[in-house]
């Protein structure tokens, strides 16, 4: 049974004041706040069982060692993959697809080889290409969504080509929660021999992720958006593309040997993982991930739909505010603008002084803010322990707001 005022007790953050009024967090887009589990995961972890790992014999290294590798095998069982051999482990999405970028793209394509991205890419999915294309002259191809904010797979499939070497899109938007079926252009992709990197930030926090069902050959998380640390997160690869990469980072921990002349590199997944890693930050994730996988994921979704059809229904009464992506399975995220208002920072501060904390902003999704025709929008994202109730204060929050800008 899913109680969301037992889980919100598990969360200490939230019986906070903000500007005297109780916090409504809807910032979980951008980051999730920390169960305590996680909280004194990490508090043991540098408090009585912090050493390096996998280089030290004495017993705290290898205690530090077991615990920090264990969550390889947490990450594979939450992305539903059976070979743990295939998480890379890291601080983010960001250094996961910077990582596809460096280690698989650069070395495998040539000028005029394309990668096809969606409009609503966060620029994490965005720069790293920029940078292939200013330097070693891959093309870009853009392929827009729809006035709801979908995105059709087959749009994406059809504008694979002879040239096409990579197809990386999102899984779920962090700026219109547009859910993306993925898994047909993934087919259409692995019948033309093209490589796909799926955008899992927001996907894996809201709805339960199978990677080994998707077929894809990369698929990246970040582990502050699942209530884990900052700092954390992995990136699944397929071992059929580890076979065609090199290393990105060089350092400790993914050599075998080195010497004067000669270097040869550890076996994947430990050649990408060079140096000493976020330890206590990797633990503390699978802690996050553990909790998550308590409450079921499936859970955690079916309490998030009935937030989203809440708080649509509420959001759609405003006749003065202009949400951005309708479609109807969307995540519960929502982004908007507000008839009258002069900014969304100004929006969200007046929200601020009620308590509620919502983001404004591009939200590093430039390209999608020039197609949908406005500069900044506010966003708010729910979480597994939002209420109905703080739809409401939501709500209120943005009628006051309507009114000062009347």
């Amino acid at each position: 049974m899913y109680n969301v005022n037992d889980i919100r007790a598990d969360f200490p953050i939230l019986s906070r004041e903000v500007n005297g009024k109780p916090l409504v967090y809807l910032d979980n887009g951008a980051s999730a706040q920390k169960p305590q589990v996680v909280l004194d995961t990490i508090a043991q972890a540098y408090g009585a069982e912090y050493a390096n790992v996998h280089r030290g014999l004495h017993y705290l290294s290898n205690l530090a060692t077991d615990k920090y590798e264990a969550v390889r095998g947490t990450i594979a069982k939450f992305l539903g993959v059976a070979d743990e051999r295939q998480i890379v482990m890291n601080t983010g999405t960001t250094m996961g697809i910077n990582t596809v970028a460096y280690g698989w793209a650069m070395p495998n394509l040539e000028p005029g080889d394309e990668i096809i991205l969606s409009v609503m890419e966060h620029h994490a999915n965005i720069v790293p290409w920029h940078f292939l294309r200013d330097r070693q002259g891959v093309v870009i191809k853009w392929v827009d969504v729809d006035s709801t904010g979908a995105l059709d797979p087959q749009a994406v499939i059809d504008a694979m080509g002879p040239k096409t070497k990579l197809i990386a899109v999102t899984h779920l938007s962090n700026v219109l929660g547009t859910v993306v079926d993925v898994k047909p252009i993934i087919v259409a992709a692995r019948e033309r021999g093209i490589a796909t990197l799926i955008d899992g930030s927001q996907a894996a926090v809201h709805m339960p992720v199978d990677v080994d069902d998707l077929g894809c050959d990369f698929y990246a998380i970040t582990g502050h958006k699942l209530y884990g640390p900052s700092g954390s997160g992995a990136i699944f690869m397929r071992r059929e593309r580890m076979a065609e990469m090199r290393p990105f980072i060089g350092g400790g921990d993914m050599i075998r040997e080195v010497h004067k002349d000669e270097i040869t590199w550890a076996d994947p997944p430990m050649m990408f993982e060079a140096g000493t890693p976020g330890i206590v930050a990797q633990i503390g994730l699978g802690a996050a991930l553990d909790y998550m996988m308590t409450l079921g994921m499936d859970s955690i979704a079916a309490h998030e739909t009935r937030l989203r059809d809440y708080a649509r229904q509420r959001l759609d009464g405003l006749n003065w505010l202009q949400v951005q992506g309708t479609t109807p399975d969307k995540a519960a995220i929502f982004s908007f603008t507000m008839e009258g208002a002069g900014h969304a920072h100004d929006i969200s501060t007046i929200l601020d002084k009620k308590g509620v904390a919502v983001r404004a902003g591009h939200h590093c999704a430039g390209p999608l803010m020039d197609h949908l025709g406005v500069t900044a929008t506010c966003r708010a994202s729910f979480g597994l322990y939002n209420t109905e109730k703080e739809v409401d204060v939501l709500i209120d929050a943005l009628e006051l707001a309507h009114d000062l800008f009347a």
